[in-house]
């Protein structure tokens, strides 16, 4: 099954591109949680952590180094950042095609709402 990320790598979707390479794609996304928002997907699609293989490494290690280099490109480094995985509907994951977001560009305050 076809999801929006996988429209957007093939280009069927318009996307705001900040870098692209043969395993992974990232873009900005559309409704920004921050200054800086930032998605990477790897190519392969890939729906939920939990369907992860060995063969996906390469790929998922990739996420890492790109996110970095993004938040040097970005300004963001040196403050920092916060990257985050979300896996299902309880982790909050609305895209079923593993991806990982870059948030950064002022204090983000907690991880998690205290209830």
């Amino acid at each position: 099954m076809s999801t929006i990320f996988s429209k957007i790598i093939a280009r069927e979707i318009p996307a705001d591109i900040v870098y692209e390479d043969d395993l992974v794609l990232a873009f900005r996304d559309i409704a920004p949680q921050a200054p800086v928002h930032i998605l990477i997907v790897p190519k392969q699609e890939i729906a939920t952590v939990n369907d992860v293989s060995a063969a996906d490494e390469e790929a998922l290690g990739r996420l890492f180094i790109v996110a970095a280099k993004i938040a040097s490109d970005e300004g963001i480094a040196e403050n920092g950042y916060r990257l985050i995985v979300n896996c299902n509907a309880d982790g909050g994951q609305e895209v079923f095609h593993l991806h990982m977001h870059i948030l950064g560009g002022r204090r983000l305050g907690p991880m998690l709402a205290k209830h």
